[in-house]
């Protein structure tokens, strides 16, 4: 059996807009075995994707070197792996697979991984997806039209999650943190909560607390696990969010999603088409993907209306 690693990347988004390398990895080898090496947070997302066989939890931290812990590794996933693919652009990302003595190394030359990657790519595809999926293809090929990604939930499961939290009736699912930093923080949801006509459920990570201070509704940021926020945004009637890992899973699970965009691009970084609406108002100084504002007025979020929400909110 051809056996793949997969290399995830850093972020919980990230490693969705991969998923269509995934399953056009299974399309073009019958029978391929996809594993997925991914950071503790972005596991269970990876658990939940119906191309991956086996999700390999990497024991490093963010931003850490960890020599020796991926030198044992790599030496520990020796033989089982006739090609791998790595998707992050750091250089620590392409260790574990030359460790591992993979035969076939993958990858963007990012950081001059020149002898850790043996089939090198370079950067030429603004869409994540896109540039991610390219990696299934020979140097120098585009990719064709690629499948959306999809996450597998249980509906007993979701069941289960709604009621361990208390939530019987329909919510909105609100999402009003973003990793990244502010300038992607849409800055009205406080507004937005009070005037919606169903109960709002607030979702994030603990770093997302300061964003979701003061909004009405059941404030669950920091009091879930990643496969709860999944099951409880699965069960919710509508999600409204910022560009976000948030975002990228609501999209995937095929829920009703307002994804509001300022700083970031939604031509780079789409939720996948279908039940999602996206609000970008595009003044000429976005997308300038800073963490802040750099030029202190936030028009690229101040001035996307909570009407205009409210009346996506709507159509959907």
């Amino acid at each position: 059996m051809h056996r793949i690693l997969v290399v995830a990347p850093n972020w919980i988004g990230d490693a969705l807009m991969a998923q269509p390398l995934l399953a056009r990895l299974r399309e073009r080898q019958h029978g391929v075995r996809l594993d997925v090496l991914a950071p503790e947070w972005v596991a269970p997302v990876a658990r939940r994707m119906p191309e991956v066989d086996e999700v390999i939890a990497a024991p490093f931290r963010h931003g850490a070197l960890h020599l020796g812990q991926r030198w044992r590794l790599g030496r520990a996933l020796k033989g089982r792996y006739a090609e791998a693919i790595v998707l992050p652009n750091s250089w620590k990302a392409a260790l574990v697979p030359f460790f591992a003595h993979i035969p076939v190394r993958r990858g963007y030359v990012g950081e001059s991984r020149y002898g850790l990657l043996n089939r090198l790519y370079r950067n030429g595809s603004a869409a994540m997806r896109e540039h991610y999926a390219r990696l299934a293809e020979a140097p120098g090929s585009a990719p064709s039209p690629l499948p959306q990604p999809r996450l597998r939930v249980d509906a007993a499961q979701v069941a289960a999650t709604r009621a361990r939290f208390g939530l019987e009736h329909s919510y909105v699912a609100l999402c009003p943190g973003a990793e990244y930093g502010p300038a992607k923080r849409w800055p009205y949801f406080g507004e937005l909560a009070a005037r919606l006509q169903r109960p709002a459920v607030l979702l994030g990570s603990p770093n997302d607390a300061a964003a979701a201070a003061g909004i009405a509704g059941r404030n669950l940021v920091g009091g879930t696990t990643l496969d709860e926020a999944i099951d409880l945004i699965a069960g919710a009637e509508l999600v409204v969010t910022n560009d976000s890992g948030l975002m990228h899973v609501a999209a995937a699970l095929g829920r009703p999603l307002v994804a509001l965009f300022g700083s970031s691009s939604p031509e780079k970084t789409p939720p996948q088409a279908g039940r999602s609406r996206v609000l970008w108002l595009k003044p000429e100084c976005s997308p300038c993907y800073e963490r802040e504002c750099p030029l202190g007025h936030f028009r690229c979020m101040r001035e996307i209306s909570v009407e205009m929400v409210l009346s996506e909110l709507a159509r959907l």
